[in-house]
């Protein structure tokens, strides 16, 4: 199970649960009705941009995720683009964020130039990476872990900071969890299919 015991004993978590049902999740019966990103098919799609932009749901993703990077003592957080970058535009805006709590993003492709004032490398934007320190890379669906192991990989490439873990909004269990842990990278999720959708 990748859902840490302190977000889902968290007094607010099932409420969190609820509102990914609702504004996220599409059920399409017992045929395989959607085209992931992945390429893969599925019965189940989960759109959490409707999440991240929700007053209430963004709100406690900022608080759950704070709760977890705290005790991982990270200093970094961002991810791949897309989803990653309004994840953590949540969690460094978040009133319980630590104060040097610092984000970035990166690119799928590299535009060619790294941060002109950050001296970060090409592809990796926002916050100075310059300094070494402990990350986590967040990400809003995990199918099979590719675009994060992308990132990490990015990273450690391309930085002297270290990768502690990476944390979804949502697993939808298919494979990411033993990705990660081929791979050697902790991986949490806030919540997983199963406590919205049974198989």
């Amino acid at each position: 199970m990748t859902v840490h015991d302190d977000v889902r004993n968290h007094e607010r978590w099932p409420r969190l649960v609820e509102l990914i049902r609702d504004l996220a999740f599409l059920d399409g019966g017992h045929d395989e009705a959607f085209t992931l990103a992945s390429g893969r098919q599925s019965r189940w799609f989960f759109d959490t941009k409707p999440v991240m932009m929700h007053p209430e749901a963004g709100a406690l993703l900022g608080e759950l995720l704070n709760l977890r990077i705290a005790a991982l003592g990270a200093k970094y957080v961002g991810g791949l683009e897309l989803g990653a970058v309004p994840l953590t535009a949540l969690v460094i805006g978040s009133p319980s964020a630590e104060t040097d709590l610092r984000g970035f993003m990166v690119r799928k492709q590299p535009k060619g130039r790294g941060g002109r004032k950050t001296n970060n490398p090409p592809g990796i934007e926002g916050s100075s990476l310059a300094e070494p320190g402990d990350v986590v890379i967040v990400e809003d669906v995990t199918t099979t872990g590719g675009s994060s192991i992308q990132a990490v990989q990015r990273l450690h490439e391309a930085t002297d900071c270290r990768v502690v873990a990476v944390i979804s909004i949502l697993d939808r269990q298919e494979g990411a969890h033993e990705a990660f842990q081929a791979a050697g990278i902790p991986f949490e999720c806030l919540v997983n299919r199963s406590d919205i959708a049974q198989a």
